[in-house]
C-alpha cells in the first residue's frame, strides 16, 4: 500500500486590480523570483508553487506527477491524440508511455534538457521570466522545464 497525495493548482486568467501585469516580479514559495513577461502563462506560476509545496514536506515524495494543460503549444508538438510528457526520469517516461499504450491514452515524450532550455527564461531583474524568449525553441519542453 502506497500513500498518494494530491495538490490542486488552480489558476484563473482574468483582469482586475490584483491581476499580474507584464514586468511584475513575484516570489515563489521556494524563494525564487520571477519576472512576468507573459500574463497568459499564469498556470505555470501556480504549478511551480504546487510542486514546491509537494516536495517541501517532511516525507519527501518518491514521484511528483504534474498533470496540466500547461501550454497550447503542446498540441503543435504532439497533436490532439497524444499527451506530452516531460520528465527527468527515463523510468517514469517509459512507464507513462507503456501505460498510455495499454490504456489508449497515448503519451509521447518531449525533451528534458535544462542545459538547452534554461537560457530561455533569463531575466535581468529576477531569477527567471515566466515565458520563453524564443517560441520556436521547443516551447512545450521549455514550459515543462519552467516547473
Amino acid at each position: 500500500l502506497r500513500e498518494l497525495q494530491l495538490v490542486l493548482c488552480l489558476a484563473e486568467n482574468s483582469i482586475g486590480p490584483s491581476a499580474f501585469r507584464n514586468d511584475d516580479i513575484i516570489t515563489f514559495l521556494s524563494g525564487r523570483t520571477c519576472e512576468i513577461n507573459n500574463t497568459d502563462a499564469e498556470g505555470r506560476l501556480v504549478l511551480a508553487d504546487g510542486v514546491a509545496h509537494a516536495t517541501m514536506t517532511e516525507d519527501k515524495p518518491d514521484l511528483v506527477v504534474d498533470m496540466a494543460t500547461l501550454t497550447g503549444a503542446q498540441m503543435v508538438a504532439t497533436g490532439k491524440r497524444f499527451a506530452a510528457i516531460v520528465t527527468n526520469s527515463a523510468e517514469a517516461e517509459a512507464r507513462a508511455v507503456e501505460a498510455g499504450i495499454r490504456s489508449g491514452d497515448l503519451v509521447h515524450p518531449l525533451p528534458y534538457a535544462p542545459e538547452f532550455f534554461n537560457e530561455e527564461f533569463t531575466s535581468k531583474v529576477a531569477d527567471s521570466k515566466n515565458s520563453v524568449k524564443d517560441r520556436m525553441n521547443a516551447q512545450t519542453s521549455c514550459a515543462g522545464q519552467f516547473i
